[in-house]
């Protein structure tokens, strides 16, 4: 048995009104897409915003979703909608690239503040944006395949071959840093 598989049982009594089904909802789907942001956003509180915004957006379209079809990729997607949006957003109010060359020369002169986020962004970063994305669902999300594939509104193979371009440039990527990721001097 499919571990998410209550969720299309919760999903349908949350369409009828049920709010005790959309709590239940949130603590299983919360920390995942809390995952799938903040693995890929710049901040926490990006992440939490990101998040907030998904659940009313899911709030406000859950009629969309057909009984009968898997709901955790129809959570992604929204949230994957969500995070684009966000995106076109902040670019389009942001004051050019400098904002985010100050943001990274701050991370590079403090190379003791990094998180665990901030080392897996530094992991991702010679990805391309879909690549970073597939990678989250697959890796962090803990998605199958299909799953990705329905929430990207891609095939399988698309999937998969992303998933493999992503994987292959990250190799190459760490192999030309050496034993020690590149920080030369550090213990």
């Amino acid at each position: 048995m499919h571990p998410d598989s209550d969720l299309e049982t919760l999903m349908a009594l949350y369409q009828q009104g049920d709010f005790t089904a959309a709590a239940a909802l949130i603590d299983r789907i919360g920390p995942r897409l809390h995952r799938f942001f903040t693995a890929q956003s710049a901040s926490r509180a990006d992440a939490d915003d990101l998040l907030q915004d998904t659940w009313l957006r899911i709030h406000r379209v859950r009629h969309t979703w057909r009984p009968g079809e898997p709901a955790l990729p129809w959570f992604y997607a929204i949230a994957r909608h969500v995070r684009v949006d966000h995106y076109r957003k902040s670019m389009r109010t942001m004051a050019g690239a400098r904002e985010l060359e100050a943001v990274s020369a701050s991370a590079a002169s403090n190379p003791g503040d990094f998180t665990r986020t901030d080392d897996l962004d530094a992991l991702l970063a010679p990805l391309s944006e879909s690549q970073r994305e597939v990678v989250a669902m697959l890796k962090v999300a803990g998605m199958s395949l299909e799953e990705v594939a329905r929430a990207t509104s891609s095939t399988v193979g698309a999937v998969k071959q992303k998933a493999h371009r992503a994987y292959e440039k990250l190799r190459k990527t760490t192999n030309a840093m050496g034993p020690r990721g590149g920080r030369s001097g550090l213990p």
